[in-house]
C-alpha cells in the first residue's frame, strides 16, 4: 500500500449518512484519479466504495432514551475505539457525517489529543432553526464544515468556523428524472387519467396520524374530480398499513414502493399532498406543486414551538422566506383545509405555475444543474488536506 496516498477516515452513524459517505468516497476517487485511501465506519453504500468498517454502523443508529441507555456502555467503547483508530492511523483528514451525538464527541477527543489532524463535519447543525449557540461550541474543535443549504455558512463563519456550501444530497437522488409515460404504462393508466401523489410519511406514527385527514380531504374532492387516481409511494415499514387504508378511499389508488416508481409518479402527477419532511425537497426538484401537512401531539408541538426560530417548517418556504407551498399543521391539518388547498392546485393552472416557478429557484440554490454536491464536497475535503499538508511542510513537520 502506498503510504503517500492520502488516507481519509470517515464516520457515518445512520443510513442517510452512509448514502452521503458513499457518494463522497466515489467523488474523492474521481477527484484524485483513485489516489486515495479510506478507513472508518459506514454502511453498505460506503462498503461498496471500498470501506472496511471498523465495526457495524448499525451499532450507532440508536434513537430515544429508552433505546440508548442499555447500549450506553457499548457506545462509549465504540467511541473510544474510533478515537484510538484515528490517532493511530493519523489520517490526512477525518470526515464525520451527521450523527452529531457520536461524531462531535469523537471529534472533541481527537482535537484534544492531536490538533494536527484536520476535522471536517458533513451536514451543518440547524442552528438557524434552534439552539444557535451550537455554532460557537463546534467551532472550538472542528476545522471545516460542509453545509447542505446556501444560507448556512454565515452562521458558522461568524463563530470562526470555516464553512462551505456544497449543495443538498437530494439533488443527486434522481427526483427530477421521473418518467410519466413509464408510470402510466406500468400501472395501466390512460393518458387522460388525472394523477395526484399522496405521501402520508415514512414512519408508522406519521402515517396513522395523517391518513384519516388525507382520506377526509379526498372524500371532499372526489365527487368533482372524475378520472382521478392517487399514486401513493410508501416504504416497507408502512406498506401494509397504507395498502389496507387505501381500500376505503373514494378514488382508485396505486401503492408504489421504491424511488424510481415514486419519481415516475411525481412526473405523472398534477399535484401532491405530502407529510412534511425531506420529500418536500424531492417534490421541489420534480417541479410538482404540493400541499404540506403535519400533525404531532399538541403537548410536543407546544414544547418545540417555543424553541424553534423559523417561521416555516418546509425548507422551500424557509429558503424563500415566504409561504409558497401551503403548510397545514396541527389544527389546520384537517380535511376541509387540505381539500381546499389541494383543490386549488388541481383547479387553478396559475397556482400550479406559481409553485413551479418558485421551486425552480430553490432547486438551483440546492445545487441542481450545477456540480453535484458530492463532487463539491470532495473538492473541499481535498483543499483542506492540501492546505494542512502545506502548513506541515512549512513548519518542517
Amino acid at each position: 500500500m502506498n503510504e503517500d496516498v492520502p488516507l481519509v477516515f470517515l464516520v457515518a452513524g445512520e443510513p442517510s449518512g452512509d448514502v452521503l459517505g458513499g457518494r463522497l468516497m466515489l467523488a474523492l476517487k474521481q477527484e484524485t484519479f483513485g489516489a486515495i485511501r479510506f478507513a472508518g465506519i459506514g454502511g453498505e453504500r460506503m462498503k461498496a466504495q471500498g470501506l472496511k468498517s471498523l465495526f457495524p454502523m448499525e451499532e450507532l443508529a440508536l434513537f430515544g432514551l429508552a433505546e440508548l441507555l442499555p447500549k450506553l456502555p457499548s457506545l462509549l467503547r465504540r467511541m473510544k475505539q474510533t478515537e484510538q483508530a484515528i490517532l493511530d492511523m493519523k489520517p490526512a483528514a477525518v470526515v464525520t457525517i451527521d450523527a452529531p451525538d457520536f461524531c462531535f464527541r469523537v471529534a472533541r477527543r481527537v482535537k484534544k489529543a492531536n490538533p494536527d489532524i484536520p476535522l471536517i463535519h458533513y451536514v451543518a447543525p440547524t442552528v438557524w432553526a434552534w439552539r444557535p449557540g451550537r455554532a460557537a461550541k463546534i467551532a472550538k474543535f472542528l476545522d471545516h464544515l460542509l453545509a447542505l443549504l446556501p444560507f448556512e455558512p454565515p452562521y458558522f463563519e461568524k463563530a470562526g468556523l470555516d464553512c462551505s456550501f456544497v449543495g443538498h444530497p437530494i439533488v443527486e437522488s434522481g427526483a427530477d428524472a421521473g418518467d410519466a409515460d413509464r408510470f402510466r404504462a406500468k400501472h395501466s393508466l390512460e393518458s387522460d387519467t388525472r394523477i395526484i401523489t399522496i405521501l402520508p410519511g415514512s414512519r408508522r406514527s406519521e402515517v396513522t396520524k395523517l391518513l384519516p385527514d388525507f382520506k377526509g380531504a379526498l372524500d371532499i374532492l372526489a365527487p368533482r374530480l372524475p378520472r382521478v387516481v392517487a399514486a401513493v409511494p410508501t416504504v416497507p415499514a408502512t406498506k401494509a398499513l397504507v395498502e389496507e387504508a387505501v381500500k376505503s378511499w373514494p378514488l382508485p389508488a396505486v401503492v408504489v414502493e421504491g424511488d424510481q416508481d415514486k419519481y415516475d409518479a411525481f412526473a405523472a402527477s398534477e399535484a401532491a399532498l405530502a407529510a412534511s419532511g425531506t420529500v418536500a425537497l424531492e417534490l421541489a426538484l420534480a417541479r410538482l406543486p404540493a400541499v404540506i401537512a403535519y400533525r404531532i401531539h399538541p403537548l410536543t408541538y407546544r414544547l418545540y414551538r417555543g424553541l424553534i426560530k423559523v417561521r416555516f417548517v418546509n425548507l422551500v418556504n424557509i429558503m424563500l422566506n415566504r409561504m409558497l407551498v401551503p403548510e397545514l399543521l396541527q389544527e389546520e391539518c384537517r380535511p376541509s383545509r387540505l381539500a381546499e388547498a389541494l383543490g386549488r392546485l388541481l383547479d387553478d393552472p396559475a397556482a400550479r405555475q406559481e409553485q413551479i416557478e418558485g421551486v425552480a429557484e430553490v432547486a438551483a440554490w440546492l445545487g441542481q444543474g450545477d456540480t453535484p454536491p458530492s463532487r463539491r464536497a470532495a473538492e473541499v475535503v481535498m483543499r483542506v488536506i492540501h492546505a494542512r499538508a502545506r502548513e506541515a511542510e512549512q513548519a518542517g513537520l
